[in-house]
């Protein structure tokens, strides 16, 4: 069975330079899990959406049960992670029943991640 794939799920903005950290990111993953496919999917605003990336992974899996891990890139839950993401996960999952779908915890909800945060801002505000 192949690894699971991993989507990182964030906002989007019309602006196209806003996703470099998200993708920079994602680039980060790859190296460190080759064998797994890490993308990058976006509410609004840029492309692809969930939606689309989904069709598109489980299409490249298509003899196969696969699951797809999908972590949010946002600070906390607010609505679109509280009302929009799980709609989506429900009518994703309708749609590929054979495709199991585990949703991570927001990335700033992390513990690490917000040590790492604060770490960065003291950084930043110490000189």
């Amino acid at each position: 069975m192949p690894e699971p794939a991993l989507i990182l799920f964030a906002h989007g903005a019309r602006d196209p330079e806003w996703a470099k950290p998200v993708q920079a990111v994602a680039t980060q993953l790859r190296m460190r899990f080759p064998e797994r496919k890490v993308e990058v999917a976006f509410l609004e605003f840029l492309s692809p959406t969930l939606p689309d990336l989904v069709a598109s992974l489980v299409q490249s899996c298509a003899n196969s049960a696969s699951r797809i891990d999908i972590l949010p890139f946002f600070i906390a839950q607010g609505g679109h992670l509280r009302k929009e993401l799980p709609e989506m996960l429900a009518t994703l999952q309708q749609h590929y029943p054979h495709t199991a779908f585990r949703l991570l915890p927001p990335l700033g909800e992390l513990p690490e991640v917000q040590v790492a945060m604060a770490g960065a801002i003291a950084g930043l505000v110490s000189h």
